[in-house]
């Protein structure tokens, strides 16, 4: 198989943009995420600290 220097970098290049596009998106889902579980953290808190912790057992 004989590839030539400038299909080669043309190869080159296009791995490395998949690569960055990838590195891109992942990001994106990382912050999303964080986002999302800030937003978690923020309901819980804003819960009442007493709810749950009596039972009526009485019917």
């Amino acid at each position: 198989m004989d590839m030539s220097i400038a299909a080669l970098s043309v190869d080159m290049h296009l791995a490395q943009t998949q690569q960055d596009f990838g590195v891109a998106v992942m990001k994106m889902a990382m912050e999303t995420t964080t986002e999302q579980a800030e937003e978690v953290l923020q309901e819980l808190d804003s819960l009442d600290p007493n709810l749950g912790n009596n039972v009526d057992i009485i019917a």
